[in-house]
């Protein structure tokens, strides 16, 4: 199809679009939706996350929506041409609300959008200081007695969280955060970031010594400040450490470490929080408005209690307790579980000359980095894509186009493809007795990720350690403990100096649990996957990350977190939230989430 006659066809279907929602006629503006259509809003009309299904979903969003956030002006963006491919048209697209402008992308097939992302990018009266408003630094004149740049930073930094409040504080200063401070720092929303660790980037530090992030680096971005193109695919744990350090400067967030939080209680009168603080061994008082814990997507490290554990002789530790293998040389280590962390710890242990022993409990799915990155991410985050012209933003922005409840469709066919080029290393795990799975439905480590957060390693040397046999593999459960190791349910004895607990985390309510309280962490539900009835992700279908980003069941009380590509994109609608509701705009919240699974 020409490009001229694809672009028409974009440009009536958007004239129409305007045209009904201009005239209030929800109706009108649904049956522009396919039979199996999906609009997928980030807060632009919403104000929550939200996908709505078919031209039912879209008319009762936008009859309710409509008359408060009044979605109008929707256009081509300037400068990007609509394309057309098997039948699918794709166009980048503009708009704005009553009270902010957005982008997003639209996908039209048979006549019909079949897909419409629209994510709100920015506040009317309230864009941030980039670009053509960013502050001049210098005063230039003469007055007397004016502060610096750095004593104007001195002083809040002294000010905030005693004589003035913040309105926001964030527990976690991880890379979640980090990415969130610095998004409400440009917004201008007072926040304050308490980490227990004595420097930010301590979280990454503090773990075993041969950790890399397993995602490419084009994926891995914060906001505002790209790593630089001379830095490493896999960025080291340290060398991360290093830069979330350096961002933290950078970005001049209110970073508070050694500060652990000891309560939090919410005082519906005021509709403010009471955080109590240990900072370095000084109880603060903290009183803000809004609360968010990112404190990890994966939440409270899941510790398991064996009968015998008591009378082991050894040392026995979860995987977020490990520095490393320095100490285990010659020593006899069991690592219980197959993830990310097990095959990790396994490697680096076998290195340093440790006797290493593995137990599978449940099956695993693996994929090798160099596949993923060539298959499953090449054409968003790679050197490739960035020479195409495809930025950071523009990628985040097409995976966030692609529904969740029809994502698993775009990804089997990458994972087949990933099955057969690899089959002989896969052959080769088989036979060392290794059980592989593909996720339920065939969907690969992406689907798994955003269902379960675990169940997967990405493979950078580990796997061939178990098909040569230099890592053993045992499969069972763990029945118990005695004082020289720990016995399977098939009455396997595996002695061992160390015990490594690589068994993953609970839900990120967790926390709420115990610095709220219970029945907070109850009303609230659980946090993390999609409903998607498999595995570890109970339905009913939810078609959104349950509790991330978005308003939760507890007013004022928000989760923040994920790998670094969801902190950085994600952190922009949750400050946009927040900095709304500082402003006193008004945030109608279409479709808030119902609680169907406590943790």
């Amino acid at each position: 199809m020409l490009d001229s006659t694809v672009t028409a066809e974009v440009q009536d279907m958007l004239d129409s679009l305007n045209a009904a929602l201009e005239a209030g006629d929800a109706q009108a503006a649904s049956a522009l939706f396919a039979t199996d259509s999906y609009w997928r809003d980030l807060i632009a009309v919403t104000w929550n996350l939200k996908t709505v299904e078919g031209p039912a979903g879209v008319q009762d969003m936008l009859a309710s929506q409509l008359k408060h956030t009044r979605p109008r002006g929707f256009a081509i963006q300037e400068g990007e041409l609509p394309a057309e491919e098997d039948g699918v048209i794709t166009a980048w697209i503009t708009f704005e609300t009553a009270v902010g402008r957005g982008w997003g992308l639209i996908r039209l097939k048979d006549g019909r959008i079949w897909t419409l992302l629209s994510a709100l990018q920015e506040l009317k009266g309230f864009e941030e200081n980039r670009g053509k408003r960013r502050p001049m630094g210098a005063e230039h004149g003469a007055s007397k007695n004016r502060r610096s740049w750095t004593e104007h930073r001195e002083a809040e930094a002294a000010e905030l969280g005693y004589s003035e409040q913040p309105y926001t504080v964030i527990i976690g200063g991880g890379q979640g955060g980090i990415a969130l401070g610095a998004r409400l720092r440009q917004l201008g929303v007072p926040t304050i970031v308490l980490d227990k660790h004595d420097r930010p980037g301590d979280q990454w530090r503090s773990r075993y010594k041969s950790l890399c992030l397993h995602d490419p680096i084009w994926y891995d971005h914060l906001p505002y400040i790209k790593f630089p193109d001379n830095w490493p695919v896999f960025t080291p744990k340290d060398k991360l450490g290093d830069w979330l350090e350096m961002y933290t400067k950078v970005m001049e967030l209110n970073y508070w470490t050694r500060s652990e939080v000891q309560s939090a209680a919410y005082d519906e009168a005021s509709g403010s929080w009471e955080v109590k603080v240990d900072r370095d061994g000084e109880e603060v008082t903290l009183r803000p408005t809004q609360l968010v814990f990112a404190t990890g997507m994966s939440g409270k490290a899941n510790m398991p209690s064996f009968p015998g554990m008591e009378s082991f002789q050894g040392t026995i530790q979860h995987s977020s307790q490990h520095e490393g293998p320095d100490a285990w040389t010659g020593k006899k280590v069991v690592v219980v579980g197959s993830n990310n962390s097990a095959h990790d710890i396994c490697a680096a242990l076998w290195e340093a000359d440790a006797d290493v022993t593995m137990v599978q409990r449940s099956s695993t799915h693996i994929v090798r980095s160099d596949t993923l990155m060539e298959i499953g991410l090449g054409a968003l985050y790679s050197e490739e894509a960035v020479a195409s012209g495809m930025t950071t933003e523009k990628a985040d922005m097409v995976f966030a186009s692609l529904p969740y409840r029809i994502m698993h469709e775009f990804q089997i066919p990458l994972y087949d493809q990933m099955k057969e080029r690899d089959a002989a290393f896969y052959a080769g795990l088989e036979k060392a007795g290794f059980e592989l799975d593909w996720g339920d439905d065939g969907s690969g480590l992406f689907m798994k990720y955003l269902r379960r957060g675990s169940g997967y390693y990405i493979d950078v040397g580990a796997s061939q350690l178990i098909i040569d046999g230099e890592v053993k593999l045992v499969k069972g459960q763990v029945e118990r403990f005695d004082e020289t190791g720990l016995v399977l349910d098939d009455g396997t004895h595996l002695e061992a100096d160390l015990v490594v607990m690589a068994t993953g985390y609970g839900s990120m309510n967790g926390w709420a649990a115990d610095l709220i309280s219970q029945e907070v962490a109850d009303k609230i539900g659980k946090v993390w996957g999609l409903g998607s009835d498999t595995t570890k992700d109970p339905g009913p279908w939810e078609g959104e990350q349950r509790n991330m980003w978005k308003p939760t069941q507890q007013e004022n009380l928000w989760f923040h977190g994920g790998n670094l590509h969801q902190s950085r994109h994600y952190s922009l609608y949750l400050a946009l939230q927040l900095k709304a509701r500082m402003e006193g705009i008004e945030t109608p919240v279409y479709g808030l989430q119902e609680v169907h699974h406590l943790s």
